[in-house]
């Protein structure tokens, strides 16, 4: 008799491997696949990208930043500026590289004051991923000019609203419009009749204002300080809700100078859209621990940032509210109906 195995019609179903040893290689599997999945780490160069010129608030920030983050990743990190439609060119950069989670672009409130005016992406096109910090917006003039004070701003403005111009980085309706703007829309001031000029960053508007070319420059509150350190420029108000420490302390708020207002900005990382649920969560651990680190601390009290992080699923829903919020104001600046 020939061997069972040797049989045509038995070898298929000699073959078959036995249920249980099926169903253990497939669990097996599933567990190396998430493990695999959940070891995600960079494996190439990070690219923390700017909406801005180089000496622009995101450029600025990220060139801080990626000094301490190069210190808890793998490879290395570089800041890569973008500039150009109001951080519109930064997000198409971006998602040009869909589900790649080495790609990040620092984003701030712009990112939905555009979308909301008609100019660039939607954050639900992008990954939202973490959260950093928020910050104020300093009003700055030259040393030598006229214009004393955010109250004496106001009255110039309502005298003629068309004889200051402002020097705006980036977008119309952004958040250093808004450190202006807000004290104008209290004042009863019809923000349509701004007289705006925009700039590529802060530093290009800073260095218009220098030059004679623009009488006020809205920028951030860290950005101003260090002009300000420098006696490059004077600070007339800032949007803070109460005094900054520092070389700020004697800048009245817009609330000490007549104008029930405030407002913050914020910074919060965005990937291409498509990221992994493990991209995300290596960038929310990576970052947590990163903005842990002393140096990040020192950087946190010398700009003015408050630090505030929030993980992906929290930054979605804080976006989501904001960006509600900002068609208001977009409404009061003739940008939407």
């Amino acid at each position: 008799m020939t061997w069972p195995y040797t049989d045509s019609r038995l070898s298929r179903p000699q073959r078959r491997r036995p249920a249980w040893l099926l169903s253990a290689t497939s669990l097996l599997a599933a567990v190396a696949a998430s493990a695999a999945a959940q070891d995600w780490k960079p494996s190439e160069p990070v690219e923390l990208i700017a909406t801005n010129a180089p000496g622009g608030g995101s450029d600025r920030i990220l060139r801080i930043f990626v000094k301490i983050l190069a210190k808890h990743i793998p490879t290395a990190a570089s800041v890569v500026n973008k500039p150009g439609g109001g951080g519109a060119i930064a997000y198409a950069y971006v998602n040009q590289h869909p589900g790649n989670g080495h790609y990040l672009v620092l984003a701030s409130r712009s990112l939905l004051t555009n979308n909301i005016a008609g100019h660039g992406p939607s954050y639900t096109t992008l990954t939202p991923v973490v959260h950093l910090f928020k910050e104020y917006i300093s009003v700055t003039v030259k040393p030598n000019s006229p214009i004393k004070s955010g109250k004496q701003l106001v009255d110039f403005m309502k005298r003629d609203p068309t004889v200051i111009s402002y020097g705006i980085a980036t977008s119309i309706g952004g958040p250093n419009h808004q450190g202006a703007a807000v004290a104008l829309k209290a004042a009863g001031i019809d923000l349509k009749k701004m007289k705006n000029v925009i700039f590529p960053s802060g530093g290009a508007a800073t260095t218009a204002l220098l030059g004679g070319h623009i009488d006020v420059v809205p920028i951030s509150a860290a950005f101003g300080a260090s002009l300000l350190r420098n006696k490059q420029v004077r600070m007339i108000a800032h949007t803070a809700p109460q005094r900054l420490p520092g070389v700020l302390a004697d800048v009245p708020t817009w609330k000490e100078q007549g104008f029930n207002v405030d407002v913050s900005s914020y910074r919060v990382l965005v990937g291409p859209k498509n990221m992994s649920r493990t991209q995300i969560a290596y960038w929310e651990n990576t970052v947590q621990r990163a903005t842990g680190d002393a140096a990040w601390k020192k950087e946190l009290a010398e700009n003015y940032w408050q630090h505030k992080i929030m993980g992906s699923t929290e930054s979605i829903a804080f976006l989501a509210q904001d960006n509600q919020e900002q068609r208001e104001f977009l409404r009061d600046v003739g940008l939407v109906k």
